[in-house]
């Protein structure tokens, strides 16, 4: 008990940093726009600074990524197909079985991800966190958009699914930092200074944005919650608990506590925005991002400790 409460006090700061945004929602000096502002400040300057900075700072051989980025890829892959027997199973619509393939897939990897595992294990882990980022980034925008509209009333445009993924800043932060990496070409101190300005920055903004957002959801009614904490209680607990027994049985090369500690992450804001945009079960993905942000508080502490 007394690891956990360590384990516990090591995230407080991060969720401390949320719930001043949950209050400050309740003032009158918030307007809803801080959210988007904030939110694109991270998108666009902020975690493209901190990917930029990790990979620039990168002297391993990025070759011993390679099982990393396999064994999450199928890790995300099957959260996404999980969908399929989940609706079945209990008999959803097209458009939830539609928001459950990019729920199941996407915790919040970045905005809370990279942060947490920064707090737990050290600036040492930032390049494998960004990373594990994009490999999840890819997914959703590739694989994932195409199952959301191949069930969708649509066509697949591929020049559309291309153009989502090429715009999107994280990735295309890791593509550059990456690129820098392989051809070993040294980036003036300067420029690493002033990235750093940035990236310093992004853990306090998207938080407190995150908190913010938190603070204008309605509560609504009772019953709307119970499948909401099911299937959060399956992404926090269940389907990374799956993930760490597979990996352990197989004895992987890589250090598993990054992969299952993101595999562990509450819901992102991006399949709920994506929700939006799609029209599909927007109420049910706000909800989980919601429940499963304040169990996380709870749960990944555990997790911790499981990992060491």
């Amino acid at each position: 008990m007394q690891n956990y409460w360590l384990s516990l006090s090591t995230i407080l700061p991060l969720f401390l940093a949320a719930l001043a945004g949950l209050l400050f929602s309740r003032t009158k000096s918030f307007k809803k726009e801080w959210i988007d502002v904030l939110n694109d400040y991270a998108l666009w300057i902020g975690f493209p600074a901190l990917i930029l900075v990790a990979l620039f700072k990168l002297d391993v051989p990025l070759a011993e990524y390679i099982d990393l980025a396999a064994w999450n890829s199928a890790y995300i892959v099957l959260c996404m197909l999980l969908a399929f027997p989940v609706a079945k199973l209990f008999r959803l619509s097209t458009d939830t079985l539609r928001t459950l393939i990019l729920a199941f897939s996407f915790g919040n990897v970045s905005y809370l991800g990279i942060p947490v595992l920064m707090n737990v294990y050290g600036s040492g882990i930032l390049a494998e966190s960004t990373l594990l980022s994009a490999v999840y980034l890819f997914w959703l925008f590739t694989l994932g958009i195409i199952l959301v509209e191949v069930l969708g009333e649509h066509d697949v445009n591929p020049l559309v699914v291309v153009k989502n993924l090429l715009q999107n800043p994280l990735l295309i932060a890791v593509l550059l930092g990456l690129l820098v990496s392989i051809l070993k070409f040294e980036v003036p101190e300067i420029l690493v200074k002033g990235l750093d300005l940035f990236a310093t920055s992004v853990t306090a903004v998207v938080l407190f944005s995150l908190g913010l957002f938190l603070g204008t959801h309605p509560f609504g009614k009772l019953k709307e919650w119970l499948p909401v904490a099911g299937f959060s209680i399956a992404i926090l607990l269940l389907l990374p608990l799956v993930f760490y027994g597979v990996v352990l049985s197989f004895g992987v090369s890589f250090d598993v506590r990054s992969s299952i500690l993101e595999g562990a992450m509450p819901m992102g804001l991006t399949p709920y925005v994506l929700s939006v945009k799609y029209k599909l079960n927007a109420t049910f993905a706000s909800k989980v991002v919601v429940l499963s942000t304040i169990l996380s508080v709870l749960t990944l502490p555990l997790w911790i400790q499981i990992l060491g």
